[in-house]
């Protein structure tokens, strides 16, 4: 069965994390995603570690599935190659600096020109508008000034950034759902869209309850741990040999867990009676849950409190998690031969598993350049002429 996105061409100008990571959703799932990166140099994950013979986990990791060129954009020829790509694509992802396409003559409304159906989709730190537009943007900064770092951590502790780059991968999440929506409308009107994501409206728009606790409560959030601030418990609790979280969402878990530790009077307890008196009064009800969960051990309490139906989780590490039975079987892991690696290495899967498609790897990430002789052949260009691009620094 063909995968849903064949037959879509994307140019991919992105690098990092934000973009790479739209891209690679669009080539999981059938999408031709051409990678254009800078002669010689690429992108600059190409250096970020783990490395094994000079080359990139973290690149083959959120590169697979692309196939991969060279350009230099700045170049008149490479101006011109680039428009005539432009001229057989669906889509154009980027997240350069606000600006940087345009400085290079390639504006929305000259892609318009050149390709009236092109999809046109970016990422930036502050989106296109407003006076923080031009600024640069990683993750640590979204998270900063989205509101996340100051909820995030323990109430005697400092702001803390979450482990990883949501900021980005949210990000680039968010881009894929825009482009897919903007291709859904061509279908209909033949013509594309403009498309501007920023990381922080993202992390801001993920903020939950945080948001309207300020707008609707007039209160101002603050960091408490693995806490829920809208309810309890729900939580991470000690066990005799480890940790887990537990989530009571409604009052007929909390009363089947008081059942379960010898405790049903604190079902009725005035101080627990609602979800709104646990919270308030949780400072007092988390210890007492502790004091009964702290004499098992946490595979005693999983069967315990999973077959009460609240849902529960042991807190793994990232070789318990990899190597779990769950993730194996929702095929969470693949294999994939790795040139310049020189071996097979395994990298996360798809979550989105789409019944029919198969669930598995359809090439690895490109070498630089990889594709350089069979994209730009069939734009025209013979081995000569390829040949001769590549000594005039073009590609």
């Amino acid at each position: 069965m063909k995968r849903p996105l064949e037959g879509i061409r994307v140019l991919d100008l992105t690098q990092a994390y934000s973009g790479p990571f739209c891209t690679m959703n669009l080539a999981d799932h059938g999408a031709e995603v051409i990678k254009i990166e800078t002669p010689e140099k690429g992108d600059q994950t190409r250096g970020w570690g783990p490395m094994e013979n000079g080359y990139s986990g973290y690149y083959a990791y959120i590169n697979r599935n692309k196939k991969g060129i060279t350009l230099n954009l700045k170049s008149e020829e490479g101006k011109q190659i680039f428009t005539e790509l432009l001229k057989t694509a669906d889509v154009v992802c980027e997240n350069y600096k606000v600006g940087v396409l345009e400085r290079l003559g390639f504006s929305y409304e000259k892609m318009k020109e050149i390709n009236p159906r092109i999809i046109y989709g970016s990422i930036s730190g502050f989106g296109l508008t407003g006076d923080l537009a031009p600024r640069p943007a990683y993750d640590i900064v979204a998270q900063a000034m989205s509101g996340m770092m100051s909820v995030t951590g323990f109430s005697d502790g400092p702001p803390c950034k979450i482990g990883p780059s949501v900021g980005d991968n949210y990000t680039g999440a968010y881009l894929c759902m825009g482009v897919l929506m903007a291709l859904y409308e061509r279908e209909k009107t033949g013509v594309g869209r403009r498309i501007d994501v920023a990381m922080m409206d993202t992390l801001f728009s993920v903020m939950e309850n945080f948001v309207v606790e300020y707008t609707i409560a007039g209160k101002t959030p603050h960091r408490a741990g693995n806490q829920d601030p809208s309810i309890a418990p729900f939580d991470s609790f000690r066990a005799k040999d480890g940790e887990f979280v537990m989530g009571c969402g409604t009052d007929k878990m909390y009363g089947a867990l008081c059942g379960a530790m010898g405790k049903e009077e604190l079902a009725s307890d005035p101080r627990f009676l609602t979800n709104l008196a646990r919270c308030e009064n949780y400072g007092e009800l988390k210890p007492m849950i502790e004091a009964w969960t702290t004499t098992k051990t946490v595979k005693e309490l999983e069967e315990i409190i999973s077959g009460l139906s609240i849902p529960f989780g042991e807190i793994l590490n990232i070789p318990q998690a990899a190597e779990h039975p769950q993730t194996k079987e929702r095929n969470m892991m693949w294999d994939v031969y790795q040139p310049g690696m020189e071996r097979t290495i395994r990298i996360p899967g798809t979550p989105i598993k789409i019944h029919g498609e198969t669930d598995e790897p359809q090439k690895a990430a490109p070498l630089l350049g990889e594709d350089n002789v069979n994209i730009f052949g069939a734009l025209g260009y013979d081995a000569d002429a390829v040949a001769a691009l590549a000594s005039k620094g073009v590609i």
